[in-house]
């Protein structure tokens, strides 16, 4: 980590407002033991308790360096010991009562009064767990509020400090010597980074939907760096007192734009070291944590492993009662030695989108994708903008002028009989730039109902006019409207170690510009799917100059794509330009 460190950009730390109302009612510094009573409310709007919770708040734990943590512990009055669920990310460990994240909660359509207030963003809400007979701890991590030391995003660092608290936690008087990790988003993609430094007493992991590649995940999708939501994410680099340092990821993003830096190495999870059962929650629609999270699927080792793909958005899906009941029976079995079957529990639960209301949940299968998947070739045809069999016997290409306002293509299949893709896509273009040395290219599928409409879902509660207004260009994270790719051209070199047939990877370790003329091959990841098409529906492949999908969440803005000149595909003769869907049969 010292070598890294030497890399690292660092800023001083926000201010964090200690006012309890900003950051949430509980979150000024009062380290203190108490028990909340059965029907104690933090305040009126949420859920009151169900039972009586003991609050050991502000508690100090000190790092393998010397740095103190301080962390807030919710546990159920009993004498019997009891295992602990951790939720470990840089946002407040009072913060489940900060306006920004209630409002934020309301506006997808999850009110106050379904949580607690205890619960830490994204995280494990006490009210519920303490009544299962298991505490919460909320950690407020190095650097943020009171807790000592630089703050630090993703990487080593916290995959240590996270190994120091397990084994705190584990040898308490009240736990039962077992941990588990759960959570959403930084809560789910932190898992990958602790669990994979093995700390003896972490018992399970819980990630759902959470990146596992800070680079290629977050940063630089598709090798285009684009840093607006990553600087919206250090906004919660904040510190009480005298400011601290804070790792710059976004200003890192800008001076280190390759990711075989020693920066991004450290930022890259590895699943495949991770030992303990793990209960993975992923979705299709997630523009930010889907393609991560199945890649940490598909790079676990252990026999114990399971993964549910469902149809919504996280934090619905997260507090959703009949799935919080779910993972109550992975964490007995595995937390309490309760033998409650879940070991019979599908190795894979996975969805459909039929976009049309239609709700296919639970699809149990032994892998993903599921038995019976055979990957086909569907040939770009440039004279009928459909689909063939095999590559037509001349190249006629297809070009848009970037700076038109029709700066795409399209092509389109339909499908005679009911029809299921679930899997893995890619696209594979023969590409040429006209007028540029590079090229941004976005590719998306997207589903045609019969009279030839695009088909778009809401995966959160609120369908609101405001949410429309949100997501009508960006907050893809709330709005699913098809599997997405995007690449810069330069940044096209295949890692050809762990690309498969299926999945391309890159080395985005150097750049590989367009010389006049050239015609190149691009091979282009999209997100999983899993879609439905009904008799006499379509999927439309587009290829783009434009970013459709705008800002990843409501409120931030997204890099627009460096391009000007023309774009041309080619497709015939020895230019084999290709979509791979995954038909199910």
């Amino acid at each position: 980590m010292s070598n890294i460190k030497d890399f690292m950009i660092f800023k001083p730390s926000y201010d964090y407002i200690d006012d309890g109302h900003f950051h949430g009612i509980l979150s000024k510094f009062n380290p203190l033991t108490t028990t909340l009573k059965k029907g104690w409310q933090i305040d009126p709007r949420f859920k009151p308790l169900s039972c009586d919770i003991i609050f050991e708040k502000d508690v100090a734990v000190k790092m393998r360096d010397g740095i103190t943590l301080y962390v807030d512990v919710y546990r159920p009055v009993t004498d019997e010991k009891v295992p602990v669920i951790v939720s470990w990310s840089p946002y407040g460990k009072s913060a489940g009562t900060a306006p920004r994240y209630t409002n934020l909660f309301a506006m997808i359509g999850i009110p106050d009064s379904q949580l607690s207030g205890l619960h830490k963003f994204e995280g494990s809400d006490p009210a519920y767990w303490c009544e299962q007979g298991y505490a919460v701890c909320n950690p407020d991590t190095r650097g943020i509020a009171h807790s000592e030391g630089d703050i630090f995003t993703i990487g080593s660092q916290e995959a240590h400090d996270g190994y120091d608290l397990i084994e705190w936690l584990g040898v308490r008087d009240w736990c039962n010597g077992k941990v588990a990790l759960s959570g959403t988003s930084y809560l789910a993609f932190s898992q990958w980074f602790i669990a994979a430094e093995q700390p003896p007493h972490l018992a399970v992991i819980n990630p759902e939907e959470g990146l596992t590649d800070a680079y290629r995940d977050m940063l630089a999708r598709g090798g285009v760096m684009d840093v607006n939501f990553t600087e919206h994410l250090l906004v919660n680099n904040v510190h009480a007192g005298e400011p601290v340092r804070r790792e710059d990821v976004a200003e890192e993003g800008l001076k280190y734009p390759f990711a075989n830096h020693p920066v991004w190495l450290d930022k890259i999870a590895k699943p495949e070291k991770i030992t303990c059962p793990a209960y993975v929650i992923a979705s299709y629609s997630n523009t930010l944590h889907t393609i991560g999270t199945f890649r940490a699927w598909r790079s676990l080792q252990q026999k114990d492993k399971w993964l549910r793909i469902h149809d919504g958005q996280e934090w619905p899906d997260f507090y959703e009662p009949a799935q919080q009941e779910d993972r109550r029976r992975f964490f007995d079995h595995f937390l309490k030695g309760i033998d409650n079957g879940w070991e019979k529990t599908p190795r894979v639960r996975y969805s459909l989108h039929d976009f049309e209301g239609g709700k296919f949940t639970g699809i149990a299968a032994e892998t993903f994708p599921p038995a019976g998947v055979e990957y086909k070739k569907l040939y770009l045809n440039g004279v009928t903008r459909t689909f063939s069999d095999k590559p037509a016997d001349t190249d006629t290409p297809a070009s848009y002028t970037v700076e038109s306002t029709v700066s795409q293509i399209s092509f389109l299949y339909k499908a005679e009989n009911q029809t299921e893709f679930i899997g893995y896509p890619k696209a594979k273009l023969w590409v040429e730039a006209d007028g540029s040395d590079d090229m941004d290219i976005h590719v998306y599928i997207y589903k045609l109902d019969k009279t030839g409409s695009h088909l778009q879902q809401f995966i959160i509660p609120n369908n609101s006019a405001r949410v429309h207004d949100y997501t009508d260009n960006g907050g893809s994270v709330l709005r699913y409207k098809g599997s997405s790719g995007r690449l810069r051209v330069s940044m096209r070199s295949l890692d050809e170690v762990k690309s498969t047939d299926e999945i391309p990877a890159y080395t985005f370790d150097h750049e590989e510009k367009l010389k006049p003329g050239e015609i190149v091959p691009v091979e282009i990841e999209l997100s999983p799917m899993g879609l439905i098409l009904y008799p006499d529906e379509q999927i439309r492949f587009i290829i783009s100059a434009n970013d459709y999908l705008g800002s990843i969440i409501p409120g931030t803005v997204s890099d627009k794509p460096k391009n000007k000149g023309k774009h041309i595909i080619h497709c015939g003769g020895k230019f084999d330009s290709y979509l791979q869907l995954p038909f199910k049969h």
